[in-house]
């Protein structure tokens, strides 16, 4: 099937269910945190599809690959924030969060591997 959208990738659609879920998730943050932490995982999480359906909306494979590569370093930034909130004890660990994270990081790192096969992994 031809995807015709941005909202027919399933990569787009897993990173929408995940900003959904860091919503939920930071709207119980404490109030000190609501300009600090708390927005800072609703950007990050906010970017990640942001950036997928304008990668999509470029319909250029070079400049896709950009985006999807600017997505995949805000997961990696909203999962840094994720794991500080748990010991800031601001939430508990969320299974549905951690596997929406696994699976959004998947395909970029997959897609994106072939183009910096020395870079990724901290090999140069």
């Amino acid at each position: 099937m031809k995807t015709k959208s941005f909202k027919d990738l399933i990569v787009w659609q897993k990173a929408y269910k995940l900003v959904i879920e860091i919503y939920r998730m930071t709207k119980n943050f404490p109030k000190e945190e609501i300009y600090g932490l708390s927005q800072q995982m609703r950007k990050a999480s906010l970017t990640i599809p942001s950036n997928i359906a304008e990668g999509y909306g470029r319909q250029h494979k070079k400049e896709y690959k950009q985006f999807l590569s600017i997505a995949y370093g805000s997961l990696c930034e909203l999962e840094t924030q994720y794991l500080l909130s748990i010991d800031l004890d601001y939430v508990r660990k969320d299974e549905a969060v951690e596997d929406l994270m696994k699976e959004v990081g998947r395909i970029p790192y997959r897609m994106l591997n072939p183009i910096y096969p020395k870079h990724i992994g901290g090999a140069k």
